[in-house]
C-alpha cells in the first residue's frame, strides 16, 4: 500500500511541477486602485485550489461537530427509552432452591 502511495505522489509532482512550467504566464490581477499584481497562472490557479480545499475542510469540521450532536441527542433518547422499558418490566424472580 506504501507503495502505491509514493507512485501516486511521485504523479501528483511531476504533474504540478509540468503544469508550473507550462502556465508560467504572468496574469494581472486589479481590483479598482486598490489591488494591482501580476502572479504567474499557476499561482493563481493553486491558489484558487488551496482556497477550495480549505473552504470545504471548514464545512466538513462544521457538519461532523453538526453530527456528533445529533448522534448523542439520539443515544440520550435510546437510553431514555430502554429505561422506560425496564421500570414496566416485573422484576426478575429468583428461584432459591435452585441456587442452593
Amino acid at each position: 500500500m506504501k507503495v502505491i502511495y509514493l507512485i501516486l505522489t511521485l504523479i501528483f509532482i511531476i504533474f504540478s511541477v509540468t503544469f508550473s512550467q507550462l502556465n508560467s504566464a504572468p496574469v494581472r490581477l486589479q481590483y479598482y486602485k486598490h489591488l494591482d499584481v501580476v502572479v504567474p497562472a499557476y499561482m493563481l490557479i493553486f491558489g484558487a485550489l488551496l482556497a477550495g480545499v480549505v473552504i470545504t475542510s471548514l464545512w466538513g469540521i462544521v457538519e461532523r461537530f453538526r453530527l456528533n450532536r445529533t448522534i448523542s441527542r439520539l443515544n440520550r433518547t435510546i437510553r431514555d427509552l430502554r429505561k422506560e422499558l425496564r421500570v414496566d418490566e416485573p422484576p426478575p424472580i429468583v428461584d432459591e432452591s435452585k441456587t442452593s
